[in-house]
């Protein structure tokens, strides 16, 4: 396997190219699109993608202008590139890596170098277009600031904090004009040392000029809520060689990125995507045996494992635990699928060296079953969707059926030296983020109590026994600024729990939850084993098909982790109490399946709604629901409503 491939955590086909062409036979567009979606996941370089994304272009174009609904299992994005290099050529490489991250990419590009005037004058193609995001994609060559060599500090300071403000100028009109996410491109050096080692300590020399613009991008983004496609970043950690800055690319055609290295280009911005519309993965399943420890604790013994100090091997062993509890600490969940007697895997966990311990684990699975069944039930241990998983196992032979048998699973090719274990699990940016907070952080132990809290219903007499003695409070609260990341995160990541899988960007739900006639709610959940977090949004609003005293449920999402525990009946309690204080009289709700949200079809009817006919712009499939709210006798629930 080549370290130096950029996309290595791919597993190689046999003949890729002869699979294309026996897909490109295919009369129906849909069959097309799906072999794309499925070869998409394998290694490939400039050409093969160049043919993945003809194979799949006429569907995709078709999802594009609505003229056809996306499969499962992919989202429409919208994409619009501003850029000051050359661009064309990386489209392909972002459709089709946005295949393999579940995204049906539409990309529009802007006229070169015209990216200021895209954003702050007339451009009737980028408005038709209505991106979604809006990548600005700049490079050194036009962001060169007017500072001598021998500036000081203060000048280059100034100097950059006005491209800063420029930039933010774009940023603020994307998100005005399209409400759209903003992606901002940091810079690649491209300039050579003039001093040698002395550049760094040099305020004017273009290396520093270029490293304290970076770093100023990164804040500004950070204080703006702005998403970042981090080249520079990615270029210094990366051992591709040339590839990026090329001075020969750049003469002959202002490419930034060459061509060979337009599928990883598209494989970071397509992640980038993939987590704006919740497509990120959330769990990563771990083998045991040579993949968390080496050798084989069944056969070695917890004292004849491999792990930690001492030994090359035992280090590395230990290096990659570090890595995935730090995962862990930033909200990925962990849960184990290994091969073997429980009681045996578990006491693995007892070795002195173990970084990771049992409760860093939510769900733990170790017998002789097949990985594929066990997989099964892990997803619906945790309540996330097979899509949500991540699946590291040393042994090839594994991770080739759980490709074959479960092919929304996530599984990265392993390098054959363990060292390299957490660096390819990395490259693979599976588990991309677009922001970050307390609950994220919270989130692994959070489901680690989810097993604590069955264990305690598995021996509970009753359900109303066990669900009045967790002592469940629930906080509803008005989505202010504090709230407003992981707010717009839940509405972008719930597939299931979800009435109508509406996606808002963080200025559009900010623009919903500052408006007076509408309410959004954030809600949280807490019980005796500890808090959940905020688990669940509702907004309801005014809507023009409506009598100007009734509220349409826009949005009513919740995590799967809560599912059970009688939330919905105390959120519609919260509902209808803050729709009340704006006089309304009645609820509207609305279920828009969307083939992954079948668990609520039956939501509101269970809820005390009642049927109506649907309005006539109503998406096709669309049911609507009414409850007065002055007569609405309310579901009976063990959980206290503080409102805050």
């Amino acid at each position: 396997m080549n370290e130096m491939d950029p996309l290595s955590w791919l597993p190689v086909h046999t003949d890729l190219g002869a699979a294309i062409g026996e897909a490109r036979r295919a009369s129906a567009a849909p069959t097309r699109l799906a072999a794309a979606m499925r070869l998409a996941g394998f290694r490939r370089d400039f050409t093969l993608t160049g043919r993945l994304d003809r194979l799949a272009a006429e569907e995709l174009d078709r999802i594009a202008t609505r003229m056809a609904t996306a499969p499962a299992g992919l989202t429409p994005v919208r994409i619009a590139l501003l850029a000051s290099h050359t661009v064309d050529h990386l489209v392909p490489s972002i459709r089709v890596a946005g295949l393999c991250r579940g995204v049906a990419a539409a990309v529009h590009v802007a006229p070169y170098g015209l990216y200021r005037q895209a954003l702050l004058g007339a451009d009737p193609a980028l408005d038709a277009f209505a991106p979604q995001l809006v990548v600005l994609a700049l490079d050194a060559h036009d962001s060169r600031l007017q500072v001598t060599l021998d500036a000081s500090e203060a000048e280059v300071d100034d100097a950059v904090q006005q491209r800063v403000a420029e930039l933010r100028r774009l940023w603020k009109a994307a998100r005005e004009r399209y409400s759209a996410r903003v992606v901002q491109q940091t810079l690649v050096p491209v300039d050579l040392p003039l001093f040698g080692a002395f550049d760094g300590l040099v305020p004017g020399s273009p290396l520093a000029v270029t490293e304290r613009l970076n770093a100023a991008l990164r804040a500004a983004a950070r204080a703006e809520g702005v998403l970042l496609l981090d080249l520079a970043w990615q270029v210094a950690r990366q051992p591709f060689g040339a590839g990026v800055g090329e001075p020969v690319r750049w003469h002959q055609a202002k490419q930034l990125v060459s061509p060979a290295l337009a599928p990883w280009y598209g494989e970071l911005l397509a992640r980038i995507a993939a987590g704006a519309v919740g497509r990120s993965r959330k769990c990563l399943v771990l083998d045991l045996d040579n993949t968390l420890w080496g050798g084989v604790v069944g056969d070695d013994g917890v004292d004849g494992i491999r792990l930690g100090q001492g030994t090359p091997i035992g280090e590395a062993f230990s290096a990659f635990q570090a890595y995935v509890q730090a995962l862990a600490k930033r909200g990925v969940i962990l849960a184990v699928c290994s091969k073997n007697d429980a009681t045996v895997a578990e006491a693995g966990f007892a070795h002195p060296e173990m970084t990771l311990r049992r409760g860093d684990i939510a769900a733990f699975v170790a017998n002789w079953e097949d990985k594929a069944s066990n997989l099964r039930a892990i997803a619906r241990t945790l309540n996330i969707g097979l899509d949500s998983l991540v699946f590291v196992d040393d042994n090839p032979a594994e991770r080739d059926i759980v490709r074959r048998e479960l092919p929304e699973v996530a599984v990265p090719e392993l390098p054959d030296d363990v060292a390299e274990y957490a660096a390819r699990l990395a490259a693979s940016g599976y588990f991309e983020a677009v922001s970050f907070t307390s609950d994220d952080a919270s989130r692994g132990r959070s489901y680690a109590l989810n097993a604590e809290r069955a264990a305690s219903l598995s021996h509970a007499t009753d359900l109303d026994g066990y669900l009045r003695g967790l002592d469940m409070t629930l906080a509803a609260s008005p989505v202010d600024a504090a709230a407003l990341p992981r707010v717009t995160q839940l509405i972008n990541k719930t597939n299931q729990f979800n009435l109508t899988t509406r996606r808002y960007t963080e200025a559009e739900v900010e623009r919903l939850a500052s408006d007076p006639a509408v309410v959004a709610l954030a809600l949280r959940l807490s019980d005796k084993f500890g808090d959940n977090g905020l688990i669940s949004v509702v907004i309801a609003r005014p809507d023009g098909a409506l009598a100007g005293d009734e509220l349409l449920i826009d949005s009513w999402l919740m995590s799967c982790r809560v599912l059970g525990r009688q939330v919905e009946e105390a959120t519609l309690g919260a509902l209808i109490a803050a729709a009340s204080r704006l006089g309304a009289v009645a609820l509207i709700g609305e279920y828009r399946p969307s083939g992954r949200n079948a668990m609520v079809a039956a939501h509101y009817e269970r809820l005390g709604f009642s049927s109506r006919p649907a309005p006539s712009d109503a998406e096709a499939g669309a049911t609507f629901w009414r409850l007065d709210i002055g007569g609405a006798a309310l579901p009976p629930h063990f959980i206290k409503v503080v409102s805050t």
